[in-house]
């Protein structure tokens, strides 16, 4: 049986390649997270050496589970949604490639300098300036192609899931490229174009876009298409759509400052940040009912379908991190929460709870139709893989909302005579049981990644190239 590519077939090549890397990074990302947080339960397993020390390896977690696991995510599903919804191949298969040869070339120096202690020290931003430019490089690239892909489409309409993901593409690059504005004085060391509070405002206007358009926005196109097709029903809301998309660009480019209260940023600016993000619980929730709704008179899928569950479930952790964070907006919240663990939880009932589960489930969706097979392997091991995630997640974000809120009432402690009550030694002290169940919660989660991998491995070895590209070509057809 021939093998060749039809013209008219969508290119399912470089989807194929974004999934597994996402299982391949998600693997890496979380083991490595979860080594890290071993070594607070464990401290000798820093070893003793610069590289493997805590400061140097969390950037690295932090990088391949935003960057390599949920940036392949997003390229996946992005280049699926948009060929499907557009019913057109992608504009340049070439260009394509590149995206995904140069992403994977990011992530590779990401993972031989940070160790190094080659960084710019922003969070979220510590790749030094030639990975930075080749980051920039790879993401206009993709720009062209995704946007490229809508200009040439059969169908009229623009379905809602892509505006969500063109949003994402444009503001990720209009934050990456001012905030790593930086006058490079070696080959691995540069200087921010920024000083004081305005690199520190910069920072944080990049850094929490990066979880309001690339961990957010690009994360609900995902769910504005996967939900309704694993449901088999239309999404709620059509109209309440558009309103989540344009309310939600709005409102959340303003939230930045809530990570700056009590510091030198201008109050007034800190005081937008916390209005803004109190406002943003609106759009959030829109989207999540939204979302939620889609399964009405389909809840009973729910029983015997651990993918719908899995993006069900991370639509519910969507609902609840976007209402925390708000909440730990609020100056006097924030008073009590900033600097301890609560914050860490909250980041990780974004991360594992909706990033992650629902890049899982978009992922099982795929995988049989990008290969050309009529399900996944095992649903047995996505039914164990759906509970192992979602008991990973409470046990991390559970105790990390105790260890946080201990940590805060415990620093603010004072004596009669004005003294601190504890010293931060006794804070971490009470801090170690916690640290304890959030390495087990995170050693499920990560666990969970095995039984993905494997699933996955025994459903692309069932294929074949000719099969696969049938699927592509029997996409388009159904299509038309």
């Amino acid at each position: 049986m021939s093998t060749a590519i039809s013209p008219t077939a969508y290119n399912y090549k470089v989807v194929r390649q974004f999934a597994i890397m996402t299982v391949v990074w998600g693997i890496l990302g979380m083991g490595l997270g979860v080594f890290i947080a071993s070594q607070l339960v464990w401290p000798e397993l820093n070893f003793g050496l610069p590289w493997t020390s805590f400061g140097r390896l969390r950037p690295l977690h932090t990088n391949l589970v935003i960057f390599a696991f949920g940036g392949c995510a997003l390229f996946a599903t992005s280049y699926y949604v948009v060929q499907r919804t557009c019913q057109t191949r992608l504009i340049s298969d070439s260009l394509a490639a590149f995206t995904f040869w140069g992403w994977q070339a990011v992530i590779v120096g990401a993972i031989i300098t940070l160790p190094l202690g080659y960084t710019t020290t922003k969070e979220y931003a510590e790749l030094e300036w030639p990975l930075a430019i080749l980051l920039a490089i790879v993401w206009v690239s993709y720009g062209l192609v995704f946007f490229g892909t809508i200009t040439k489409r059969k169908t009229k309409h623009i379905y809602v899931g892509n505006w969500f993901y063109g949003a994402f593409i444009v503001v990720t690059a209009m934050l990456h490229i001012v905030n790593h504005a930086s006058l490079p004085v070696s080959f691995f060391k540069s200087y921010s174009a920024y000083s004081g509070a305005t690199d520190a405002m910069i920072q944080w206007w990049y850094g929490h876009n990066a979880v309001g358009f690339f961990l957010t926005t690009g994360f609900l196109g995902m769910m504005y298409y996967f939900v309704p097709k694993q449901a088999e029903r239309p999404i709620y809301s059509y109209r309440l759509s558009i309103v989540h998309f344009w309310a939600l660009i709005t409102l959340y480019i303003w939230a930045g400052p809530h990570h700056l209260h009590y510091t030198a940023l201008p109050d007034w600016a800190q005081s937008l940040g916390m209005a803004m993000s109190i406002i943003l619980l609106a759009p959030s929730w829109g989207g999540m009912i939204n979302g939620m709704m889609t399964l009405s008179g389909a809840w009973h899928k729910l029983r015997t379908d651990p993918i719908l569950r899995f993006l069900v479930v991370s639509l519910a952790f969507y609902g609840m991190s976007t209402f925390e964070g708000p909440m730990m907006a609020i100056k006097t919240v924030n008073s009590l929460s900033h600097y301890t663990d609560w914050t860490i939880g909250h980041v990780h009932a974004g991360a594992l709870g909706w990033v992650a589960m629902i890049s899982i489930g978009a992922i099982y969706h795929m995988i049989p139709k990008l290969f050309g097979r009529a399900q996944m392997h095992s649903v047995g091991l996505i039914n164990a893989h759906f509970w192992l995630a979602t008991i990973g997640t409470v046990l991390y974000i559970a105790s990390m909302w105790v260890n946080g809120i201990t940590q805060g009432l415990m620093w603010r402690a004072i004596n009669d005579d004005g003294t601190l009550t504890y010293s931060f030694v006794e804070a971490l002290q009470a801090s170690h049981p916690g640290y304890i169940v959030r390495a087990l919660g995170g050693a499920f989660f990560a666990s969970g990644m095995f039984l993905m991998a494997y699933n996955v491995w025994r459903t692309v070895r069932a294929s074949n190239a000719a099969e696969a590209e049938a699927a592509a070509q029997i996409a388009i057809v159904g299509a038309h």
